[in-house]
């Protein structure tokens, strides 16, 4: 790189840093192309790469007052930030993805069987007498996991209590359920 240009990276991270967004702007025009591309060649697919980019932007733009370049270019320094934008994203969605299959797990039964969705208005009168007899939070917990099909922790934090009062009480408000189904059929 001719040496002219590596003092202008300087210069630019110099004047950003002092709140120029006209060189922050020259800064992000020079470099976010080889950010993007990285990006994705990072997490593999053009959206990711988008906010993965504009994610090291932003980290930039925050960071460039106390930063002193190692080298005479920005772009290593990106580059780091921008590693660590996709492996921050990768590990989140990994982690939404555990969490969204542990869900699922949790509210789909095994099999479904046309005989077991087709209740009577009777049993059905029984199970919303039974449901009403609940306590006010386990109505609600029965109306969020069971009829609405939120996830236990959505459930819980929308409530105010820990994953596990949810899980538990349901767990029980299940079996209480299944005692008014059986003592039906």
């Amino acid at each position: 790189m001719p040496q002219d240009i590596e003092r202008d990276d300087a210069a630019l991270v110099a004047q950003a840093a002092a709140g120029s967004e006209h060189a922050f702007r020259a800064l992000y025009r020079a470099y976010v192309r080889p950010v993007y591309w990285l990006a994705h060649g990072l997490v593999g697919n053009a959206a990711d790469a988008e906010d993965v980019t504009q994610e090291t932007f932003l980290v930039a733009w925050r960071k460039l007052p106390g930063l002193e370049l190692a080298s005479d270019s920005l772009l290593p320094w990106l580059a780091t930030v921008c590693r660590f934008q996709a492996a921050n994203r990768i590990r989140r969605q990994k982690r939404d993805r555990e969490h969204t299959a542990a869900a699922a797990d949790e509210t789909l039964p095994d099999t479904v069987s046309v005989e077991e969705q087709v209740i009577g208005a009777d049993l059905a009168a029984r199970i919303l007498q039974e449901v009403q007899g609940l306590s006010a939070l386990d109505r609600e917990i029965f109306r969020l996991c069971a009829a609405e099909g939120y996830a236990y922790q959505v459930a819980a934090d929308e409530l105010g209590v820990a994953h596990g009062v949810v899980r538990n009480r349901l767990s029980r408000i299940r079996t209480r359920l299944r005692t008014v189904v059986k003592e039906s059929t």
